[in-house]
């Protein structure tokens, strides 16, 4: 176990140090370029769902009244004396963890938990996505790859949920050859691969730009296609944008062609990227041109481009002055009207979407009592 934990330490120190030889080569990478420090995100919050974890913690620690330490002391205690493990005790306990020491128990009590409840009965409650919500919260990567590649615990983690977070904080962190590790630990496991599961594997690879990760991206869209699995749209984004810097124009254009809507700032990005890349000028032009029309409206919400996605474009055309002049006066005129973002399109992908039913959310806050933690009965939230 101490070898598994010395491993996955070392190589994400290793990761760390080769993104820091990385950074001065970023001004370089054109339109894939994401600027040191800018945050990386990929699942909303309706999947991580860390808000809500952390308000369980504190109407936890409520109902022991803050005796944190008393209530450690006790697990601690029933653990010497092979007590057996309540699956509210180790509930409790989880929502009660705040540092690495207090997780290093947690996962004592974990071992202990499953060998004695290795055989529930199906429909159990999953302690997989509550162990990794807590490693997110703290940024504690190494311990939950620990746990969740270890054989001894095999069933612990049968749910999606937990390898997807964890990959999730390995992605934000920059520690894609690991997050890439975790989803073959989960291929491995037979564990379900869901709509979530092809987004983060798809900017995983993306942000790899390896043959091996190209293979993995085009096979997961091979058994997509053969399961008839929904993928989302920003995963056939990242796929674009993969193929794209793979200098692979058709396999982008096929990708594209599979987005069935692409009504929005990043397909928009990606499309002119896509007709530059494949020679289709005339496209192209047009398509800039009929941007420009809708961005003259008050009505209709205006396209943005990219101002390093524009300056690949011209690079595209440096050979061809007919083009190349009309691109700059159609370049000049989004840029007057406001059209043109700082953002690059690494940002644009990386970028968390807002959660849809935000507002349901928000009503649902309202309906829980911030003292006690329990619905509130009011006669205008049952109306």
């Amino acid at each position: 176990m101490a070898a598994a934990v010395a491993g996955g330490s070392s190589r994400i120190l290793r990761e760390i140090f080769k993104r820091s030889m990385l950074r001065s080569a970023t001004a370089a990478l054109g339109c894939w370029g994401c600027p040191h420090g800018a945050k990386r995100y990929l699942l909303t919050d309706n999947v991580i769902r860390l808000q809500e974890f952390q308000q369980k913690k504190i109407a936890t620690e409520h109902q022991i009244y803050g005796n944190k330490d008393s209530y450690f002391r006790n697990i601690e205690e029933k653990m010497k004396k092979n007590g057996i493990i309540l699956k509210d005790e180790l509930k409790t306990l989880l929502h009660l963890c705040k540092t690495p020491d207090d997780v290093e128990l947690a996962k004592n009590v974990i071992y202990r938990y499953h060998t004695e409840n290795r055989n529930v009965a199906f429909g159990e409650f999953k302690f997989g996505p509550l162990f990794m919500r807590l490693c997110y919260e703290l940024g504690l990567e190494v311990p939950a790859i620990e746990l969740i590649k270890d054989q001894t615990l095999h069933g612990f983690f049968s749910d999606s949920t937990s390898f997807n977070i964890l990959m999730d904080m390995l992605f934000k962190k920059g520690h894609y050859e690991s997050a890439l590790e975790v989803l073959g630990e989960m291929k491995k496991q037979h564990i379900k691969v869901v709509k979530e599961t092809y987004l983060l594997a798809f900017a995983i690879c993306y942000k790899l730009n390896s043959p091996e990760s190209c293979k993995i991206c085009t096979k997961l869209l091979e058994e997509a296609h053969l399961t008839g699995d929904n993928m989302p749209r920003r995963a056939y984004c990242f796929a674009v944008a993969f193929a794209l810097k793979q200098n692979d124009v058709v396999k982008a254009r096929s990708f594209y062609s599979q987005i069935m809507n692409t009504e929005n700032r990043l397909c928009s990005n990606l499309n002119i990227l896509v007709l530059a890349k494949s020679g289709a000028l005339e496209d192209l032009m047009q398509t800039l041109e009929a941007a420009l029309d809708m961005g003259a409206s008050q009505l209709v919400k205006r396209t943005e481009f990219s101002e390093q996605v524009l300056s690949t474009v011209r690079e595209e055309l440096e050979e061809n002055s007919v083009f190349r002049a009309r691109l700059e006066d159609i370049c000049a005129k989004l840029q007057a009207s406001g059209q043109v973002t700082k953002l690059t399109l690494d940002d644009m992908l990386c970028q968390i979407p807002y959660g849809k039913k935000r507002h349901m959310q928000l009503l649902k806050q309202k309906q829980v009592s911030r003292r006690t933690f329990r619905p509130l009965k009011s006669a205008l939230l049952a109306e």
